[in-house]
């Protein structure tokens, strides 16, 4: 049964599904922990590429149904779990892995708040491959100055390279949506901030993205001195009526920690 409340639609073009899993960098001894594994289709796939499949459901009905499609394969385990609760570090732990692949058809309302709880482990994690709405699609790959370029951008860029793959239509999905979605895959970057760091410049960020027409030094004078935020954009060579998402995200951490610490870096 279809849970519309879940936002899900389930990935029915058989196409499409080896494409997606041919996109995805997964090895032969990788742990793939899958994101909403539904009716189990994509999980029966994944299992092909890889050591071991850990599929996590919330709806125990489809939790029931997956078994049964993929009860004859010794390499898939099925649980009824929420990734938002679930954590990383010991599931490859319990796998005695270093690390694992991540895969999910994400519904739209739900894609920030899983990024965020994933980065959180980036350091359990090889790398990442989502179905997500087009519109977050483009805003995830999107490049400085291009209007889907914000917040959701430079999150993702903090500790991946995100990839725009290709996109894939609504009849794809049953039901299907009425919106195009696309696959994005990301590549984990060894540079990645501390934990607790990415959450301070992350905060920074938001504030910079807060109102989108007006400038930086006008979002930022709030909470710093606008002579002190003209100070460092003068040092960092950026005109002041640069707008937030014109900065790429080295930018943004470059002048959080002027602003921050009040001295030059």
């Amino acid at each position: 049964m279809i849970r519309p409340k879940l936002g899900q639609h389930f990935l029915h073009d058989r196409r499409f599904q080896e494409r997606i899993v041919a996109a995805l960098a997964i090895r032969k001894d990788d742990l793939v922990c899958e994101i909403g594994g539904g009716r189990g289709a994509m999980t029966g796939l994944l299992a092909e590429r890889a050591r071991q499949v850990v599929a996590l459901e919330i709806d125990a009905d489809l939790v029931s149904r997956a078994r049964q499609e993929c009860a004859k394969r010794p390499n898939i385990e099925l649980l009824q779990a929420d990734i938002l609760e679930t954590g990383l570090a010991g599931l490859c732990r319990r796998f005695r892995q270093d690390g694992c692949y991540v895969f999910g058809n994400l519904p739209y309302y739900i894609t920030s708040p899983i990024l965020h709880h994933l980065l959180d482990e980036a350091a359990w994690i090889k790398g990442m491959g989502f179905v997500v709405q087009r519109e977050v699609a483009d805003r995830l790959a999107a490049l400085p100055g291009s209007r889907a370029y914000g917040y959701l951008t430079v999150l993702a860029q903090l500790a991946t390279n995100p990839r725009f793959e290709f996109g894939i239509p609504p009849g794809a999905f049953s039901p299907a949506p009425k919106v195009d979605s696309a696959l994005v895959t990301f590549e984990m970057r060894s540079d990645r901030l501390p934990a607790q760091e990415r959450t301070k410049l992350l905060e920074f960020v938001k504030r910079c993205f807060a109102h989108k027409r007006k400038n930086l030094l006008n979002n930022l004078q709030s909470v710093y001195a606008r002579r002190r935020v003209e100070a460092e954009l003068a040092a960092l060579q950026l005109p002041f009526s640069i707008r937030a998402e014109q900065l790429p995200y080295q930018q943004f951490a470059e002048l959080h920690v002027r602003l921050r610490e009040g001295r030059r870096v």
